[in-house]
């Protein structure tokens, strides 16, 4: 049957245990690990295959084994193997994490770097005052366009989606104008589709695109 549980990690592997190898000359008691162990029941000590006890036959003290009496001339089988082994530091990869490993609703506002927490609090401005006829495009989608003096602004047709939303601002002393090059425009409220609309001095409109042929158009407009 399938495996039942936690997926296996197949790129995961076994770490090999640390060990090391003395011999005795009856006089010498310490001996030079490779890795100091935290305490001395992190480590077995063999001498001639009897493991000694941590409790009296040796101490530790960094990477400094201590016998508590010499191991005997000749003896040649002394070993110490490492019960425990630390563990490296695992660093994850920024190439790793993807959008499928990100919990739907994982990430909160204060997580946000602050440019982006701008984006959320405000509306960014789509470059720079136009002062010319322009037509709009899905890069300014989510901005606001100022219009500035001899500016005027064109909705295109089967250029935007549901749901697409863009700002203007008319920051001249009088009117602009705003094609309606999109089949349909509506200005909210008149059920009249609009070839054109008039954006009042220092107005506001938003235009809401219904789909890529069909807007609605609020604010300072007539």
């Amino acid at each position: 049957m399938a495996y039942l549980g936690t997926p296996i990690d197949t790129t995961n592997q076994f770490q090999s245990l640390q060990g090391k190898r003395f011999s005795g000359d009856a006089s010498t008691t310490g001996f030079t690990l490779d890795i100091a162990p935290s305490s001395v029941f992190d480590i077995e000590v063999f001498v001639e295959n009897v493991r000694q006890d941590p409790n009296s036959a040796y101490s530790l003290s960094g990477t400094t084994l201590t016998f508590a009496a010499a191991p005997p001339s000749g003896t040649n089988n002394i070993y110490v193997i490492h019960q425990a082994k630390a563990v490296g530091t695992i660093e994850v990869l920024d190439s790793a994490i993807t959008t499928a490993k990100i919990n739907d609703n994982a990430v909160s506002f204060a997580k946000l770097d602050s440019t982006n927490q701008s984006f959320v609090k405000s509306i960014p401005q789509s470059g720079s005052a136009k002062t010319s006829s322009y037509t709009l495009t899905t890069s300014d989608i989510g901005s606001f366009i100022e219009v500035g003096s001899s500016g005027a602004i064109t909705i295109p047709n089967n250029t935007f989606s549901a749901g697409n939303a863009i700002s203007l601002f008319n920051n001249t002393t009088g009117n602009i104008t705003i094609t309606c090059s999109i089949t349909t425009a509506y200005i909210a409220g008149v059920n009249t589709d609009e070839s054109s609309v008039t954006l009042a001095t220092r107005g506001v409109a938003t235009i809401l695109f219904i789909s890529g042929t069909v807007c609605v158009i609020s604010g300072n407009v007539s």
